[in-house]
């Protein structure tokens, strides 16, 4: 790969395996060198685009298109079926915002252990966590066990630890719709910021959002890339399909 890419995706594919029938998980685990207790369905089929360093490009594509698949792959979550993926950087994934908290600990510890995971040695862990608490805004309730927050004070808290990793890359999937309108604004606002320095890559339905943000956009469709460009020609073409195929679907259902 070449040294000005940050993210490389070479025909990656992802698929699943889903069970039919009850026992089938323990057939597969007992049996599975003699026969297949499962069917494959694939989510992620021949996905290969690249992303260079200092660029912002969005995904795109409907429900259940495989992009939040597409991002934890990136994030190294989950692994590809086939291809290779590669990135390089330190990667901050904005993705199920707290998914991954400890409900009994404090957010000042949940804080250090995120940041630590995220790549930050304890020093330096350490020394960011008033910039951390500061930008959560959840005052006191920083030094509380995270069981008492609310839904969105885990969102405030979790993006604000990936806000202040020093990551090269900032993987963010539907994140903007955190706490309230002021607080959401705020993360635009640092999104923006971080586009100037580094490098982006973001899935929202926000389409208006993607086309100011980023310089390409990706559209996922039935778990393939279907298009890559301009925003600007992109989105549209995406808006026209998706308008039509909720038409001739319409059309079916009146028929």
């Amino acid at each position: 790969m070449s040294s000005d890419i940050a993210i490389g995706c070479r025909n990656v594919g992802k698929a699943f395996q889903l069970y039919l029938r009850r026992n089938d998980q323990l057939m597969q685990a007992l049996f599975g060198w003699l026969k297949t207790f499962y069917k494959q369905h694939w989510v992620l089929k021949d996905v290969s685009f690249e992303v260079k360093k200092g660029e912002c490009v969005g995904i795109i594509g409907r429900n259940g298109a495989g992009k939040t698949t597409l991002l934890q792959l990136l994030c190294g979550i989950t692994r590809p079926t086939k291809g290779e993926i590669e990135v390089n950087g330190r990667v901050a994934p904005i993705l199920a915002l707290g998914a991954g908290f400890d409900g009994s600990l404090t957010g000042r510890e949940n804080a250090l252990i995120g940041a630590a995971i995220l790549g930050l040695k304890r020093k330096d862990a350490l020394q960011k966590l008033d910039a951390i608490a500061d930008f959560a805004e959840i005052g006191m309730f920083f030094d509380q066990p995270m069981k008492l927050y609310s839904s969105g004070m885990v969102a405030r808290l979790a993006f604000s630890i990936c806000a202040h990793v020093d990551a090269d890359i900032l993987i963010v999937d539907e994140a903007l719709s955190v706490g309230d309108e002021a607080f959401a604004k705020k993360c635009e606002e640092f999104i923006a910021d971080f586009a100037r320095r580094g490098t982006i890559l973001v899935v929202s339905h926000g389409l208006d959002y993607l086309k100011t943000l980023c310089t390409r956009v990706v559209w996922i469709d039935a778990g393939r890339v279907r298009e890559i460009g301009d925003p600007k020609i992109v989105i549209p073409n995406y808006i026209a399909t998706v308008r039509k195929d909720d038409e001739d679907e319409a059309m079916v259902e009146v028929a």
